[in-house]
């Protein structure tokens, strides 16, 4: 190994990021409020590994999809030859852990999980390769009302964390067989334009035309405005579970616009589809989203079971609730000075009975004067300085400093410290 080498600094790979002590309480608020909001609404929290077999994600997001084609971190296992793929989404994982275990043998289930998701995408301000996400899923139960109630979970979670004008965009894509003959059109629709449309949209004009709905290119988008709806597809059956998704909602007064062009870009989806978007993140608005998927469950191994879940892109929230001013503090309620041998000794056990009580405490460590521990004291964002001296050891007694606001300092014993801490 060269010296060159041996003092080489390492950096974190692209698009994976280090997630600093400075940013974390207001990112551990996000996750606390999120926790709190789904306990009330019965949703229960499961864990699944964030590596899974490659086969898993092309039958369930879908072979034609930017996921799979373009997206995903693949690689075969030199052990045992196995397919692998670090998780791009969530859903997947969880039906395939709720068909392994038969959990929806003896009913239906509310669930959530949280954590790291990848792929292999452009790297922008709210899309990173590794992103985090809380998803959200529903199984065994087959009416608009638990899709209503997903919808109005997100809008009430918004409200409990400060974020406002975010907008609700819907929409149906019906059924496997309305689909197809949506699809058919829209086939027939594209091709008699086929000089609009960018080289993507040409290469899934056959194996996923709904997704040239989807296109972002300015030149495509007064073509795609007058393509065929897919809402003028739908049968009686659908259109009554998308109208008694919007009366549920109305009903609770949660505006929402439809858009006829959502279609979500995952394969497994049927029916209900739905966004929540905010204008305040660039082209990276989309905050939330998903849907129905009534087949996958069977698709995947399992018997055929109604299922309806979202996904949250935490990062993009966590942008959004800066963008509103949002704040989160995790200063600790005490910083432990100490000063002497008597009071080096003494602190630890000090710090104990404080934390016993309830109490954060920072106890300073590494030795120095009084003047230094005091300035860290000051940059710690503690409430109190504790100064502990061996005259203090002595008395049996602690030195209580205000550090912020007015306050004067005063000398108390361990049980007097302890109320003035947790009254003040």
């Amino acid at each position: 190994m060269t010296q060159q080498t041996k003092n080489t600094k390492f950096q974190s790979i692209k698009g994976f990021y280090d997630i600093l002590p400075e940013m974390t309480p207001l990112w551990q608020k996000l996750e606390d409020t999120a926790r709190q909001v789904l306990s009330q609404y019965g949703y229960r929290n499961i864990r699944m590994p964030i590596v899974e077999p490659t086969d898993l994600f092309i039958r369930s997001v879908g072979e034609h999809t930017d996921i799979v084609e373009k997206e995903m971190y693949s690689w075969e296992d030199v052990l045992n030859g196995d397919k692998l793929t670090l998780r791009p989404e969530g859903t997947a994982g969880c039906v395939r852990a709720v068909v392994e275990h038969s959990l929806t043998y003896n009913g239906p289930q509310r669930l959530w999980y949280t954590g790291p998701m990848f792929r292999h995408e452009n790297v922008q301000k709210g899309r990173q390769r590794q992103f985090h996400q809380i998803g959200v899923e529903a199984f065994g139960f087959d009416g608009p009302d638990v899709d209503a109630e997903q919808i109005i979970l997100l809008a009430r979670l918004w409200k409990a964390l400060g974020i406002a004008d975010v907008e609700l965009q819907l929409n149906s894509i019906g059924d496997a067989e309305e689909r197809a003959e949506f699809r058919k059109s829209l086939i027939t629709y594209f091709e008699q334009h086929t000089e609009l449309l960018d080289e993507d949209a040409k290469r899934r004009l056959h194996s996923n035309p709904l997704r040239i709905l989807d296109s972002k290119n300015p030149r495509m988008q007064d073509m795609i405005e007058g393509a065929p709806k897919l809402i003028d597809h739908l049968g009686d059956e659908t259109r009554a579970h998308f109208v008694g998704l919007c009366n549920r909602l109305d009903a609770v007064g949660i505006a929402y616009k439809l858009n006829p062009r959502l279609v979500r870009g995952l394969d497994y989806y049927n029916r209900t589809v739905f966004e929540w978007v905010t204008t305040k993140l660039g082209s990276q608005g989309t905050i939330a989203g998903g849907g129905r998927y009534d087949s996958l469950v069977a698709r995947l191994g399992g018997d055929t079971t109604p299922a309806c879940g979202f996904g949250i892109g935490l990062e993009r929230v966590f942008l959004l609730m800066q963008e509103y001013g949002v704040t989160a503090e995790s200063n600790p309620d005490a910083y432990l000075v100490n000063v002497g041998e008597l009071a080096e000794a003494a602190s630890a056990k000090l710090a104990e009975a404080l934390r016993d009580a309830g109490l954060s405490v920072v106890a300073h460590a590494g030795g120095g004067s009084f003047k230094s521990q005091m300035k860290k004291a000051d940059r710690s964002g503690a409430r109190f300085a504790l100064i502990l001296g061996d005259d203090e050891v002595q008395a049996n007694q602690i030195a209580v400093k205000p550090m912020l606001g007015a306050g004067e300092q005063v000398k108390v014993d361990l049980a007097q410290a302890i109320t003035l801490l947790k009254t003040n």
